[in-house]
């Protein structure tokens, strides 16, 4: 298999949140720098994706991964394209920064489930049914048809996902798979993990 690339996909607008959300601190630090941590002993090199003026502000012994300007507006589908662009080797375990709950337990799953002739690994969030995008791992095999969507104008993570041959997990709980996107969802998170 491929070397696992950790990805912290961070490039989101915030808009509901009304600030970086990758900068909210869950766990005592920033939350990009807490997922990058968490990723890196499951991880050969953990990359930051972000946007363009986040790329700004990082420091130059970051490893960064900045979306390529031809895939902006896309959505997250946009960090995994610039990965696979710039490191075109590799698979990604990819966290979204929205998601605080993920522990190191949900990365080894991950992990364990990897195989051959799977394109990509993910849960199942068990409240929704949906497979959940940025809690994932995406095998290199997949950066086909990932680019082929893309020319297609088919920008959905999750319908990727669909139309690949992935593995997915049904975990006994969604707790962690709580994606948290505004202000109110900011706290209620910080209440739970600091009760």
């Amino acid at each position: 298999m491929e070397e696992l690339h950790g990805l912290v996909v961070c490039g989101g607008q915030s808009s509901r949140m009304g600030k970086d959300k990758s900068l909210l601190d869950y766990h005592g630090l920033p939350q990009r720098d807490y997922l990058r941590a968490l990723l890196t002993p499951f991880c050969n090199r953990v990359w930051i994706s972000c946007n363009s003026s986040q790329a700004e502000m990082l420091t130059e012994d970051a490893m960064y991964i900045p979306d390529h300007e031809k895939f902006e507006g896309i959505g997250p589908m946009a960090s995994l394209l610039s990965a696979f662009e710039k490191i075109p080797s590799a698979s990604f375990l990819v966290v979204g920064c929205d998601y605080p709950f993920v522990e190191g337990s949900h990365l080894q799953e991950l992990i364990a489930s990897r195989w051959l002739a799977n394109d990509a690994v993910c849960f199942r969030n068990p409240v929704s049914g949906y497979v959940e995008p940025l809690v994932a791992i995406y095998e290199n095999n997949i950066s086909l048809l990932l680019t082929e969507n893309f020319k297609q104008n088919k920008y959905s993570l999750r319908h990727l996902l669909g139309d690949a041959n992935a593995k997915v997990i049904q975990p006994a709980s969604a707790d962690f798979l709580t994606s948290v996107d505004d202000v109110a969802g900011y706290e209620r998170a910080r209440q739970a993990l600091h009760p």
